[in-house]
């Protein structure tokens, strides 16, 4: 056998193990995906959360996002193109400041003072601003004259600013509209369960908080708008207006352990969403994207953002990133 080995004949040569290079961890998937196709932005966010890389530099890109009237444009927020400021725009600056505990200071000062700006007159934000129209915007996002107050936008920013104890004379009216906006709710879809959890996560009445989130997850489970069971997805509504296939699941509700809305599920549940995540991670490292994709642009910019998501909150659980 030994010289039929060293003799290189093709029988022998089939029986040798054959050398198999490891997989790259989840992490180091993502990581090439990212280098790969992000914006500068989600490059630094992604070395800041997971490579020891600096608050400074994320702050630095996000400022290339500000705007002269004190908010955020220039496509922060994918799906609204163009230069100006949008409560969207600024609501997704926020997110990333509080990420890196950079929320506070003179930065939201300014923040707030345009948001004040842009308020309705019940005090909250509109989804979209008028000066939206004439720049390229998703085909699901409206943009009219007069737009009303909506808890999508106003509820995750007025939640953020009161876990960060920021306080500002913009926030107490802002404030009372979510919450009348909250309790309200006897039906509703999930991106605005989401906001509301946003909300309910840093609202300072923390026991109004807890039961209004209580009754918001009796909701949730009645009206079906969490797939407790990937295997049952298919059974499961969607939202008019949703994409086919756009579903959510208790980790899109929950994404941190601490999240009000993780009493709404059992472990079993959040075990199932969170191994669903894990298996959505594609052949390139990144996550899907699951809304319409309206535009090439869009579509290539939101997946590194879905990427960083999916990873944060698979961390948060105690998930393997390796």
């Amino acid at each position: 056998m030994a010289e039929s080995v060293a003799s290189g004949t093709p029988d022998a040569a089939a029986r040798l193990p054959r050398p198999t290079a490891a997989r790259p961890s989840r992490l180091a998937r993502a990581e090439h995906f990212v280098w790969l196709t992000a914006r500068v932005l989600e490059q630094r966010r992604f070395a800041h959360h997971f490579l020891g890389g600096s608050a400074d530099a994320v702050e630095e890109a996000l400022s290339a996002y500000r705007t002269p009237d004190g908010g955020y444009g220039h496509a922060l927020e994918p799906d609204l193109r163009g230069p100006v400021s949008q409560p969207l725009h600024t609501a997704h600056a926020l997110r990333v400041l509080d990420s890196i505990g950079r929320c506070g200071g003179q930065r939201v000062e300014r923040v707030c003072r345009h948001l004040s700006d842009l308020s309705t007159p019940d005090g909250a934000l509109p989804a979209i601003h008028p000066s939206q129209r004439g720049y390229p915007v998703a085909p699901f996002v409206p943009v009219v004259d007069d737009p009303p107050s909506d808890l999508l936008a106003t509820g995750p920013v007025v939640g953020l600013l009161h876990r960060n104890e920021v306080w500002h004379a913009w926030l107490f009216r802002a404030t009372d509209y979510c919450w009348a906006a909250v309790e309200s709710l006897t039906t509703s879809h999930p991106y605005e369960i989401q906001a509301a959890v946003a909300f309910l996560d840093g609202a300072p009445d923390r026991s109004r908080a807890q039961a209004a989130a209580d009754r918001l997850g009796r909701l949730v489970r009645e009206q079906r708008l969490a797939v407790l069971d990937p295997r049952e997805r298919d059974t499961y509504p969607v939202a008019p207006g949703y994409a086919p296939g756009e579903h959510h699941f208790p980790h899109d509700y929950a994404r941190v352990p601490e999240s009000l809305a993780r009493a709404w599920f059992t472990d079993e549940e959040m075990s199932r969403s969170l191994d669903h995540l894990e298996s959505e991670q594609q052949d390139d490292g990144g996550w899907p994207v699951n809304w319409h994709l309206w535009a090439p642009g869009s579509a290539l910019e939101w997946r590194p953002i879905v990427t960083i998501d999916a990873l944060r909150t698979l961390r948060a659980y105690g998930r393997s990133l390796g």
